[in-house]
């Protein structure tokens, strides 16, 4: 643990000497996406969430290694822990995405959770499906987005399974660097509790 404490605290120095990365609003709510960070880029976040989502309070790195491949470290505080997980994109070109990865490998146990995922990715709209192996069953995962401008994009996800839900956000990049999201997660199982999920992303070039 201390080793991965180091890690992070290294990757947060870095942040004082890297240049700023020029990126456009990506990603869901709550579920993995098939399109792999761009290599060298890293995403710095800073994540809040209703307890019932998962840990509370967390930090988020997330890099491109190269062209198809990115890491992805999650850092809880309530409680301690940390997630690990890793995406290849086996088919990137064209508006046809394929991924493929293992999710939420956390310290505090637990198994990887294997995903594979096909996105389809016209001019503004992107769509998404796949599934995900958890809690020794396989669950389906649905997601879509609107580029509604240059600034604003809009998503809805769903993960199917008990302890899942469905979630409606929005990605607002507050500059081209900085990015804020905000959602609510509504349970799949009764009572459809309404869960608030918020998280504020820097991205950063590592190199070029």
């Amino acid at each position: 643990m201390r080793i991965y404490f180091t890690a992070i605290c290294g990757l947060t120095l870095l942040l004082g000497i890297v240049s700023v990365a020029r990126a456009t609003t990506k990603g869901l709510n709550q579920i993995v996406t098939p399109d792999i960070q761009p290599a060298g880029l890293l995403s710095v976040s800073a994540q809040v969430q209703d307890s019932r989502i998962g840990n509370s309070q967390q930090l988020q790195f997330e890099l491109g290694l190269t062209r198809w491949a990115e890491l992805s470290l999650f850092q809880g505080f309530r409680p301690r822990e940390e997630v690990f997980g890793a995406e290849l994109g086996l088919v990137q070109q064209g508006p046809h995405l394929l991924a493929a990865g293992a999710v939420n490998w956390s310290s505090r146990g637990g198994g990887t959770q294997p995903i594979l995922e096909y996105g389809y990715y016209a001019a503004n709209d992107h769509f998404m499906a796949g599934a995900i192996y958890a809690g020794r069953r396989t669950e389906g995962i649905l997601g879509y987005s609107h580029q509604l401008t240059d600034k604003l994009l809009l998503a809805v996800d769903y993960q199917s399974g008990p302890g899942n839900a469905v979630s409606l956000g929005f990605t607002y990049d507050i500059t081209p660097d900085l990015q804020l999201n905000p959602a609510v997660y509504f349970a799949n199982t009764h009572p459809h509790h309404a869960m608030a999920y918020v998280v504020l992303t820097w991205n950063l070039a590592l190199w070029r």
